[in-house]
């Protein structure tokens, strides 16, 4: 598991079995859902939003936080996202302080 955000309250993370399409988990307590990136010409188009079994999904309020905050940080998500996989480094957690 690879924390790549904290973003008020919100953890985004990646699974270290996880598969294509590129995703982030979101987390904020015991709610988690899964937001898939959808990109075309190299750019985030669209934000898919998935359960995760066994999970709570995230409450409204946060879901909609989570999808502002992939939308904005699609393309370094897909950077991280090749350096987790890719790699097998550790991407750098970013905590961000202001509301997107």
């Amino acid at each position: 598991m690879s924390k790549i955000y904290e973003y008020f309250g919100l953890i985004f993370l990646f699974y270290a079995n996880d598969h294509k399409p590129i995703h982030v988990h979101a987390r904020f307590g015991e709610f988690e859902s899964k937001l898939e990136l959808v990109y075309k010409d190299g750019k985030v188009v669209d934000v898919i939003i998935k359960r995760v079994v066994g999970k709570k999904h995230l409450p409204n309020n946060k879901l909609d936080d989570a999808i502002r905050l992939v939308k904005s940080k699609g393309d370094d998500i897909g950077v991280k996202w090749g350096q987790f996989f890719g790699t097998d480094k550790n991407p750098k957690c970013e905590k961000i302080t202001k509301k997107i």
